[in-house]
């Protein structure tokens, strides 16, 4: 098997650089725009930096299986949303915590 190893190489520092510019997105958009959507635009920003990184530093990108791991961290995700969920509407000691607690 023969790899063009310069290729791969620019391939990476592009790869570097989208993830640098997504970087420096994520430090100016609070201030600069998209000012109300802060926590989406942020998450957003984030999942395709996690996304970039798993399909090319960790070599992912040619896969089969890509599709089933997507669908089962899905619902990794969702099923322990649902369990934190759960929790917090039967806090027991919600009249004492100082989150929950109301201020005095």
């Amino acid at each position: 098997m023969v790899t063009n190893y310069k290729a791969e190489k620019a391939s990476y520092y592009k790869v570097l650089l989208g993830l640098l510019v997504l970087t420096a997105i994520t430090f100016v958009q609070p201030s600069m725009f998209l000012t109300h959507y802060t926590f989406g635009m942020q998450m957003l920003i984030g999942t395709v930096k996690a996304w970039i990184i798993l399909m090319y530093y960790m070599h992912l990108k040619g896969e089969v299986l890509i599709g089933w791991t997507v669908i089962f961290a899905v619902f990794l995700v969702a099923f322990f949303f649902a369990i934190v969920m759960i929790d917090v509407n039967y806090f027991q000691f919600a009249d004492v915590s100082h989150i929950t607690s109301p201020a005095q």
